[in-house]
This record gives structure tokens, C-alpha cells and sequence, in this order.
């Protein structure tokens, strides 16, 4: 049986670089993202006082953002009471947004909080919300290890920050 080959090259930045560029002096990512600007470019979607909103770069399904709290915090309980309210808004605002955007049929919101919650930068509080759709893991997911998404993060971009403008 020949082997099927699946080419995904526009992922080639995300897995040559998985901070797109931006770390900052301390080596966070998620603070180096906070400090750019909405654009398509940066992949972040929106910022308010204390949140932002971002693609995530290694999206487990079209329309995976992340919303975080600009200041550099690992824990829900060190968020000061303004930014915890902005945070949390976010996460609505987002939902919204996507729902808009997508209308999907349901919707994952979840946090892992610390290493061994599963948090990839466990130093940096960030929250996960995705569409999702009744048959959207299919074989290729659980026999094939491996994600097809049918948009680019530009694509998914465009999508999600018009969105959260309107």
C-alpha cells in the first residue's frame, strides 16, 4: 500500500518558530504577544486595559484563540479584580465572536492550569476557546495523529477579529 502524504506548508513559521518571532527579554511569549498590536501579522486579535485575545498558533481546530491577561501571571487567584472582570468578559466577548463567526454547534472554553495540568507555558495564565462541531475528530485525528484544518490563521484571523469589531 502506497503511503498518503498530507502537505500542509503554510504551517512551515509556526513549527520552524513557535513564537513567530516575539519573545521578549524574560523569554515569555505570551508577554512579548501582549505588546503588539491587532493585526493579522501578530495574530492578535484584540486588547483591552488588562486582556488580550490571540490565535493560537498550534490550533486544535479552526478558530482556536487564547485569551490571556496582559500581566504576567500563572494563577486565576493572582488576578487582581479589574483585570479578573476584563478577563472573563474577554472569554464572553470571544465566545460571541465565535459563534459569529463560525456558528458553530457547540464550544470548548478550558484552562490548564500548571505543568501538570497540562499548560504548555504554564508561567503565563491563558484561557482556550474553540468552536467545535458534532463529527469535527475524525479518523484522521484519532488513527492518523494528525489535525486537518481547513483555513489558514490568516483565514481564521480575519474571521474572528472582524468579529469581535462588530
Amino acid at each position: 500500500m502506497p503511503l498518503e502524504r498530507f502537505s500542509a506548508a503554510w504551517r512551515e513559521q509556526y513549527v520552524t518558530d513557535a513564537s513567530g518571532g516575539a519573545v521578549d527579554a524574560g523569554g515569555c511569549v505570551f508577554c512579548a504577544l501582549a505588546k503588539l498590536d491587532p493585526e493579522e501579522s501578530t495574530g492578535v486579535l484584540w486588547r483591552g486595559e488588562h486582556t488580550y485575545v490571540v490565535l493560537n498558533a498550534f490550533p486544535y481546530g479552526s478558530g482556536h484563540v487564547l485569551v490571556l491577561p496582559i500581566r504576567h501571571v500563572a494563577k486565576l487567584q493572582d488576578l487582581e479584580e479589574p483585570e479578573y472582570r476584563e478577563f472573563f468578559e474577554g472569554v464572553r466577548r470571544v465566545v460571541e465572536a465565535l459563534e459569529a463567526a463560525y456558528q458553530p454547534e457547540g464550544m470548548n472554553i478550558g484552562f490548564n492550569l500548571g505543568q501538570a495540568g497540562g499548560a504548555g507555558i504554564p508561567q503565563h495564565l491563558h484561557g482556550h476557546v474553540l468552536p467545535r462541531w458534532l463529527g469535527d475528530t475524525n479518523f484522521m485525528t484519532t488513527i492518523g495523529e494528525t489535525r486537518v484544518l481547513p483555513e489558514s490563521l490568516a483565514s481564521t484571523w480575519r474571521k474572528v477579529h472582524g468579529a469581535l469589531e462588530s
